[in-house]
């Protein structure tokens, strides 16, 4: 008889530890109860999942799962019938590399049904068990049966999202980087200013390592911003995206110190940038896998490309000025992040040259109000400063580091930093890594 993938959480339970706990508070006793916030979880691979349910609620939690960004790489089935309709199904046809079965039989029947299913698999396919019975008892039999993971009703969408990231993850890897994803209301609002202030200012205040991406291929002002050559670094990632690694990556960034580095663009007009939907997806993933903090500056664009990077990044934020063509433009922004990413969290907002002479302003409470958001930051109008910073090559906070902006910036990148993730092997450190082992492997 085939049996399932084994777990490494049935290791950890003890059987004769808490003999009086429920099944539940064994499970956060051992460390196998998803506790941990979504921003844990990481993208489901390109696997095939297929589910059979009990019950409609479930039916209906999985189907708003699979709708998610972090299981777009999935192909996933829902089907009524549960474990005897998987069984039914797998006599005849090759079972996929995840099942996810709903039961409400009783623990008896169900591990009777586990074991018929258990008969028709193949080898390396994964089995989650969503359950009604809250015993520590069933849980174990299910463990020494091979299961992966098993789930107490009632679910939400993104505790099984979690519980399936977990599977397919490494066990031995570090959690992967935070995409954030900077774009403008509207064309001229700064945001490229505020990202590229932002992420310098996390790469020194945390001592982290950050890439902020310059996405506007043909007019990107990164490279002047820390007065460095325009270069290939964004376009050849995406050109070479067959090829691209670590090690590629680590040689196409610009250092602009210890931990902070550009992916330039090129910012000519020699070519056009009509990139495919998910032409920027393996820069991204290689990125995260690398650094703990990835900045995207966006530009204003709305082609398939930008849509998809928004719906792919962990945290997008909105950068506006208060006036009326702003906030009807991060109020469609909004709606369809909110509609398109129903699991994750709002996008965040910044108001930028706020308080500019003469010009007729929406007050940035009422703004805010008006799209349901908090306000992350709100920066006054300084033409001198910004203007001076610009034009040197420098941030803001090294022409003022006392002014209000330096300070603004400052606590936007405490609010990022404060979502560090656990640190990774530094990308910076990755090819003379390699050089090691290649040597270590060489001389044994």
């Amino acid at each position: 008889m085939n049996s399932f993938v084994s777990t490494s959480k049935a290791e950890r339970l003890n059987p004769e530890s808490f003999p009086w706990q429920s099944v539940a508070q064994q499970l956060e006793a051992a460390g196998a109860l998803d506790s941990r916030p979504r921003r844990e979880a990481t993208r489901i691979p390109y696997i095939g999942i297929q589910a059979f349910c009990d019950s409609p609620d479930v039916v209906a939690v999985i189907q708003s799962a699979a709708s998610d960004r972090l299981m777009s790489r999935a192909h996933v089935t829902v089907r009524e019938g549960g474990i005897a309709a998987a069984t039914a199904l797998y006599q005849n046809e090759q079972t996929p590399q995840l099942i996810v079965i709903e039961s409400c039989s009783i623990p008896e029947t169900f591990l009777v049904e586990i074991d018929s299913l258990a008969e028709v698999c193949d080898a390396g396919t994964k089995v989650m068990v969503i359950g009604h019975v809250n015993d520590v008892h069933f849980y174990r039999e299910l463990m020494r049966r091979g299961i992966s993971d098993y789930l107490l009703a009632p679910v939400d969408p993104v505790s099984l999202i979690v519980a399936i990231s977990r599977i397919y993850s490494e066990p031995t890897s570090g959690k992967l980087g935070q995409c954030y994803a900077f774009v403008g209301a509207k064309g001229g609002v700064g945001s490229s200013t505020v990202a590229h202030n932002v992420g310098w200012t996390v790469a020194r205040q945390a001592a982290s390592d950050v890439v902020l991406a310059d996405m506007d291929l043909a007019f990107g002002t990164a490279s002047l911003d820390f007065k460095l050559d325009a270069g290939q670094g964004v376009a050849e990632a995406i050109d070479d995206a067959g090829r691209l690694d670590e090690v590629l990556l680590d040689r196409l960034l610009a250092r602009c110190g210890d931990h902070f580095s550009l992916l330039r663009a090129p910012g000519t007009l020699e070519r056009c940038y009509d990139l495919a939907e998910n032409a920027v997806n393996p820069l991204i993933e290689i990125a995260q896998a690398s650094v703990p903090f990835l900045i995207l500056d966006m530009p204003h664009v709305w082609n398939a490309w930008a849509r998809n990077v928004l719906l792919s990044a962990d945290e997008v934020i909105i950068t506006a000025a208060p006036d009326l063509p702003n906030l009807r433009n991060a109020k469609s922004l909004v709606t369809f992040l909110r509609q398109a990413r129903p699991h994750d969290p709002p996008p965040k907002l910044i108001l930028n040259q706020v308080g500019m002479p003469k010009r007729p302003e929406i007050k940035p409470a009422e703004f805010a109000k008006a799209l349901q958001l908090d306000l992350m930051a709100c920066i006054p109008y300084d033409p001198h400063l910004f203007g001076t910073a610009s034009n040197v090559g420098q941030m803001v906070a090294e022409v003022s580091a006392k002014a209000p902006a330096s300070r603004i910036f400052s606590e936007i990148a405490g609010s990022i930093a404060a979502q560090k993730p656990h640190r990774r092997t530094s990308l910076f450190n990755i090819a003379s890594m390699i050089k090691k082992m290649t040597f270590s492997s060489k001389t044994a």
